[in-house]
Parts: structure tokens; C-alpha cells; sequence
């Protein structure tokens, strides 16, 4: 019951144009109401779910990344992987995953990769032509390589 719940109220909304993210939230509400659940639970697990050891390392990763943009590292891995297949057609975004990949060895999380290699690769994607959706394509799932290197 609670399943369909869930499933229709969802697909429904995003039917009818409501924003992902208020999609999620509204069709939770219902399933929640639906479901006859009490609103001390509820909350019991939203915050039994934030507390969790590993979620709380995420924003660190995040900092470490923007801590490496910054320090000009992400910049040398993106200049580094560029000389490396940069003269190739369609370089650029060979360089965008071996960026993300060198990077993800030293950062450790794709998070922190796509803020920093993203922050510098996107733009200059952006700028030598490509699609914008197809540079944040190529960062998110590059990102998503380094995080399988051995090193990380």
C-alpha cells in the first residue's frame, strides 16, 4: 500500500512539472500520512540517519577539494593531464578524466573531485565549445573512476 503510495504520488507530481526535490518530499509526506506512521519516529530516524560515521566525513572531503583548488593543485593535475592528450581531438575531455582520476587518488572522494577538477574543467569545456550538460557528464562520471583507484 505504502509502495504504490510512494510511486503514484511521485510520478504524479512530476507529471504535473513539481521540482525533483519537492516531488521526493511531498510524495515521502504522503507515503508517511498514508503509512500511519507517528511523527516521533519519523524524526528518530532522520536523525538516527545523520549520524551515521561515514556521512559525517563528506563535507571534509568536500573542504579537502576546494582546499586543493585553491592551493593551485587541481590546476597542475589539469595542465598535466592536458599536455598528456590534450593535442588529441576531443583532448579535452580525455584530460577532464585523467585529471579526475590523478586527482582522485589524492582526494579520495568523487565529491571533492567534481568540486575541484569540475570547478576548473567545466568552464574551459564550456569555453572551447562543448555542451555544458555533456562537461558536467564527463566530470561527474570521471569522478566516479577516481573514486575506484587503488591510491584513494
Amino acid at each position: 500500500m505504502e509502495l504504490t503510495v510512494l510511486a503514484l504520488s511521485f510520478t504524479l507530481l512530476l507529471i504535473i512539472g513539481v521540482p525533483v526535490a519537492f516531488a521526493i518530499g511531498l510524495s515521502s509526506v504522503a507515503t508517511i500520512i498514508a503509512a500511519g506512521l507517528p511523527i516521533a519516529v519519523v524524526f528518530q530516524k532522520m536523525v538516527g540517519g545523520m549520524q551515521i560515521f561515514s556521512f559525517l566525513a563528506i563535507p571534509f572531503f568536500v573542504f579537502a577539494g576546494e582546499l586543493m583548488l585553491y592551493g593551485g593543485i587541481a590546476e597542475r593535475i589539469v595542465r598535466f593531464a592536458n599536455s598528456l592528450v590534450g593535442h588529441v581531438r576531443g583532448g579535452l575531455g580525455m584530460s577532464n578524466v585523467i585529471g579526475c582520476t590523478l586527482f582522485g587518488g589524492v582526494a579520495g572522494s568523487p565529491l571533492a573531485d567534481v568540486s575541484a577538477i569540475g570547478s576548473v574543467m567545466i568552464p574551459l569545456m564550456k569555453k572551447e565549445g562543448y555542451d555544458a550538460d555533456y562537461a558536467v557528464n564527463v566530470t561527474t562520471h570521471a569522478a566516479l573512476v577516481g573514486a575506484i583507484m587503488p591510491t584513494s
